[in-house]
C-alpha cells in the first residue's frame, strides 16, 4: 500500500519558511525541527522543509527556473486572508478573483515558492475537510 507522508519544500531557511507557514495555516511547527529540516503536521501528511546549499528560488511565471508545486489554500474571505499573508511576508503575483468574489489569488512565499488562496464557490468546511460541491 502507497501512503503519502510528506510534501517537502526545498529552501536555504528551514526555521524561517516553516514559521511562514506555520503562521499561515495556524499549525505550530513541529518540536524537533531544526536548522536541516523542520515540519509541520496536518493528519498523517507532513508539510517540510528541507535545508539546500546554493538553493535556487523559482522565477514564477518564468519558464527558466520553474515553480515545480504550488500549495493552494481554500479560503472563507480573501480579502482578510489577503491581508493576513501579505503581512507575514507574501507577494501577491497574479488575482484570478472574479466580479462575484469566487476564484484565486496567486502569491510567493518569502523566498519565491508559489502557492494559492482559493475560494470556491458552494464549498462547504467539516472537521474533516472541505466538501464540495456536486457538479452537474
Amino acid at each position: 500500500m502507497l501512503r503519502l507522508t510528506d510534501f517537502i519544500i526545498d529552501c536555504p531557511d528551514t526555521m524561517k519558511l516553516a514559521a511562514f507557514y506555520s503562521e499561515v495555516t495556524g499549525r505550530p511547527v513541529k518540536e524537533g525541527s531544526s536548522e536541516d529540516w523542520a515540519g509541520i503536521q496536518f493528519g498523517e501528511i507532513e508539510l517540510a522543509f528541507i535545508r539546500v546549499d546554493d538553493y535556487r528560488a523559482p522565477q514564477w511565471p518564468d519558464s527558466e527556473h520553474p515553480k515545480q508545486f504550488h500549495l493552494d489554500f481554500e479560503v472563507d474571505e480573501i480579502e482578510s486572508e489577503q491581508r493576513r499573508v501579505l503581512d507575514l511576508g507574501a507577494t501577491l503575483r497574479q488575482d484570478f478573483i472574479g466580479p462575484n468574489g469566487y476564484g484565486w489569488q496567486v502569491y510567493t512565499d518569502p523566498i519565491g515558492h508559489p502557492f494559492c488562496l482559493c475560494r470556491n464557490k458552494g464549498v462547504i468546511w467539516t472537521d474533516q475537510g472541505p466538501i464540495w460541491p456536486k457538479r452537474d
